[in-house]
């Protein structure tokens, strides 16, 4: 099989064809994130009143972040069906769907009527659409990195890997940015009335507008060539799990802290500073993440570039070991109420500890798979340890939070826990920066 690989892919994608799909998965991935992060900033600061009224204080806050929970949970089915097409089909079929998928969802929150108006409905229809969110999401992630690595010039994949990763950064920018711009032009009112519904309802708006780049982008001369030879894997997921499982689970374990932390600090951490550390903490926590994410834009590609310097593996270490001895530190800085020592914990979390992981991430995982199964396998390990790293984690959090009667301390203990556990992962995972990508002529 591999003979075939070599033989019809002995030319690299022209420049012109490299930057369509870099820029195609940048602009696809941002709007994805926009809408997935616009609800976890909701459910931090306005979900609660509005659909789970009946359950005030800790148990409302528990109730919001269980239903952010369940969009992650969708994650490795949608993961499993969009690598199941992808890798049969092709990535730019799935990419399309996806984009279309969450964008419905997204404007779909921001049309629901609250409790107040329809009851118990207002909580399912609401997790009805975080489902939706949720099963985009996983099979989002996959197609984006991989045309955008298999596409890569020689020693590029790592920036090139980094650049939908961007993305991620790129959504929560618009997001908590769109947050924060609305809280400030309305009243505290007026933005619970109707006010919260305008940046989920301009989803609508960006999805257009990824539609349209996206439909120029071509699959990559890696997965054209499988399907020209009539290549393709018939049962990718069970070929995978079959042939590579080491893949998978590695994958999933080097999500954990790096998932874990970012939702805890940029979802969880508003939460806690509201009801712990100052009224106005919402507003400062979207400051902060904002501040973050817009270094972020800058941070994840030159870790990216980094990772083809050095390797992945001592960038990955470097994010995974830093997650787990800030936390403590983190918090610490958190409570003092600063708005520039806030700030900085977040910079320090986020930029430092996160995007170093984030930025050798999409190479680090799609180089873990050969072609037939690149797609499925990224994609599960990446959704797998989403729903264990990141979605339980405001849930855990919370319910952490509330047990230690305010005190933060176990939560920084399971962010530390799991950052060890992604930090052993990354340790037994291969390093694969400098071989070649199977399935292309390098």
């Amino acid at each position: 099989m591999s003979t075939v690989h070599d033989t019809v892919l002995a030319t690299p994608s022209e420049p012109l064809v490299r930057r369509r799909a870099a820029l195609g998965s940048f602009v696809g991935t941002t709007i994805e994130w926009y809408d997935y992060y616009l609800y976890g900033t909701a459910a931090a600061i306005v979900l609660g009143p509005l659909f789970f009224p009946n359950v005030g204080g800790a148990v409302g806050v528990i109730a919001a972040f269980a239903t952010y929970a369940v969009g992650f949970a969708a994650r490795p089915l949608g993961g499993a069906v969009a690598g199941h097409i992808g890798d049969r089909v092709g990535r730019k079929a799935v990419l399309v769907a996806s984009l279309l998928v969450m964008g419905i969802s997204t404007a779909a929150i921001g049309l629901l009527p609250t409790h107040d108006r329809i009851g118990v409905w207002a909580p399912v229809l609401l997790v009805a659409a975080r489902l939706l969110q949720g099963f985009s999401a996983g099979g989002e992630w996959g197609g984006a990195v991989l045309l955008s690595v298999e596409h890569a010039p020689t020693g590029r994949r790592g920036l090139f890997g980094a650049i939908p990763q961007m993305g991620s950064a790129a959504g929560m920018v618009l997001a908590s940015g769109g947050f924060w711009l609305t809280r400030t032009l309305t009243s505290s009112e007026d933005f619970l009335a109707w006010g919260w519904r305008i940046p989920f309802l301009a989803s609508a708006v960006l999805v257009v507008i990824g539609l349209v780049i996206r439909l120029k982008v071509t699959d990559s001369p890696a997965f054209t060539a499988l399907r020209e030879a009539d290549a393709t894997s018939r049962r990718p997921v069970a070929e995978v799990l079959a042939t590579n499982k080491r893949g998978v689970l590695l994958t999933t374990g080097m999500r954990l802290g790096q998932n874990g932390a970012y939702v805890l600090y940029t979802v969880f951490a508003l939460n806690y500073l509201t009801n712990h550390v100052r009224e106005d903490g919402a507003d400062v926590g979207l400051l902060a993440v904002l501040v973050a994410s817009v270094l972020s834009l800058a941070a994840t590609p030159l870790w990216g570039l980094l990772s083809d310097r050095v390797g992945r593996k001592p960038v990955y270490l470097f994010g995974s070991v830093l997650t787990a001895v800030f936390t403590v530190p983190a918090f610490l800085l958190l409570d003092t109420g600063s708005t520039v020592l806030i700030v900085g914990a977040m910079v320090i979390a986020i930029n430092l500890g996160h995007d170093s992981q984030y930025g050798a991430q999409g190479a680090f995982f799609a180089e873990q798979f050969d072609s037939r199964t690149r797609y499925s396998g990224a994609s599960l390990g990446y959704s797998i340890g989403a729903v264990l790293g990141g979605g339980l984690t405001p849930l855990i959090a919370a319910s952490l939070l509330a047990a230690g009667n305010g005190s933060p301390w176990i939560v920084a203990g399971y962010l530390s826990f799991l950052a060890v556990l992604t930090t052993i992962s990354a340790a037994f995972t291969r390093e694969t920066a400098h071989r070649p990508l199977e399935g292309l002529s390098r």
